[in-house]
């Protein structure tokens, strides 16, 4: 019988264990804790090894850089800003706003520094894409960040790059005749499905801040032709991109571009009034997408490298954004609450992946498009790619929404 007792109770706290270490908030707290306690908010000398706390005084020299991964100016950080945001409101723990706020605050404050150097032809230059902007890489994703951090910082600074974004993206950036989004690599007039997210959660932004409704029409356009030029109606899957030049899609099917799009359509819904003419449409577009993904979700609850490829790694940016996605669209009441059976798969697989120390395993690193598919199969994935970060606190915190929604049921 003493036996028996001892096996009982060691179970039942093995299955406490693993409640507790899938546990949506602790994983989430860990994961942002770490960022912040790894972030310096301080520049180096990549020469000397020198380390400054500002700029002020410096002598003008283009191997300043920021010191932390965390401070450059790159879209993985625009998201990670805007998990940080959603973080703080879920978990009501204001430091992690403040980490936002302060990330963005250290970059303008130190801008004029670079900016010096830039006006001067310098070109290998810190922070250089906020002075000019030649992609959508450069300024999508982090003035959507901006936008969060701008409800509680409205500053005028702040605001004048926006206006300079929002420039960029409707009257400068590549396009289709048509007017969709596009690039000029891998080959001229290339549709990369990364590029609904570099646009659609910053004109989304844009148009609830602003009220002005064009903003969201343009938003709109994005989604509607993005969607008919990649959408797989076979697979119920994303293609990568769309070659202009021979009217074709690419080869993959990849991860975390699907990922991009089901954000950036989030996004949208997020920021349209309710009663907008297109908004069940696109709410159709995104249950499309969710089922459409859903059934590749392999039985550890992740999905692969390439999502159609059961063979390629299972990767957990892709994994984090599909949760996200799934349990958003449960939470704001978008899809039926039964979904989120695969949203709770999902994060049981993801839970996995982060460490003691709060690092997350297993994240494709920056891809760029190629006709092959083996080089999607042959992507390094690492140990906290920043690229997973961001979706990971997004994939965690509407966790913890739909578990306080599950909760407050009678």
């Amino acid at each position: 019988m003493k036996l028996f007792l001892i096996l009982v109770l060691g179970l039942s706290s093995v299955a406490r264990a693993q409640q507790s270490g899938d546990d949506p908030a602790t994983l989430v707290r860990r994961v942002a804790d770490h960022i912040l306690q790894t972030t310096s908010f301080r520049f180096v000398n990549t020469k000397t090894n020198e380390t400054f706390s500002s700029t002020s005084g410096l002598a003008l020299s283009p191997d300043i850089k920021a010191e932390s991964k965390y401070n450059k100016w790159q879209y993985v950080n625009g998201v990670l800003a805007v998990g940080m945001m959603q973080t703080a409101a879920v978990l009501h723990e204001p430091r992690y706003s403040d980490y936002a706020r302060k990330n963005y605050d250290f970059i303008f404050s130190n801008l004029d520094y670079f900016k010096k150097q830039f006006d001067a032809g310098v070109k290998s230059i810190e922070w250089r894409p906020v002075l000019k902007i030649n992609s959508l890489d450069d300024c999508g994703s982090m003035a959507a960040g901006l936008l969060d951090v701008y409800t509680f910082d409205k500053k005028p600074v702040y605001m004048d790059y926006l206006q300079r974004v929002a420039d960029y993206i409707r009257n400068v950036q590549v396009k289709f005749p048509d007017g969709t989004l596009a690039r000029t690599r891998p080959r001229s007039m290339t549709l990369w499905a990364d590029d609904l997210y570099m646009s659609v959660p910053f004109l989304a932004r844009m148009g609830r801040t602003t009220g002005d409704a064009s903003y969201f029409d343009f938003a709109i356009k994005q989604v509607e032709a993005f969607n008919h030029y990649i959408y797989d109606s076979t697979t119920g899957l994303y293609f990568h991109c769309f070659y202009n030049d021979e009217n074709t899609n690419g080869v993959a099917h990849w991860g975390r571009c699907n990922g991009w799009v089901a954000l950036a359509q989030c996004a949208l819904l997020d920021a349209l009034p309710a009663n907008h003419p297109k908004w069940e449409e696109l709410r159709k577009l995104l249950l499309r997408q969710i089922i459409g993904f859903s059934r590749y979700q392999d039985t550890t609850g992740m999905w692969h490298q390439v999502l159609d490829k059961p063979d390629s790694y299972l990767e957990s940016s892709v994994t984090a954004m599909f949760i996200y996605t799934v349990a958003h669209a449960v939470n704001k009441g978008w899809i039926n609450p039964r979904y989120l059976s695969i949203a709770r798969n999902g994060w049981q697989g993801l839970s996995r992946e982060v460490t003691a120390d709060g690092e997350v395993r297993d994240i494709c690193i920056g891809t760029d498009i190629e006709e092959n598919i083996r080089f999607y199969y042959d992507r390094p994935r690492e140990t906290n790619d920043t690229h997973g970060l961001g979706p990971f606190l997004l994939a965690g915190t509407e966790m913890v929404l739909a578990a306080d929604r599950g909760a407050q049921k009678p």
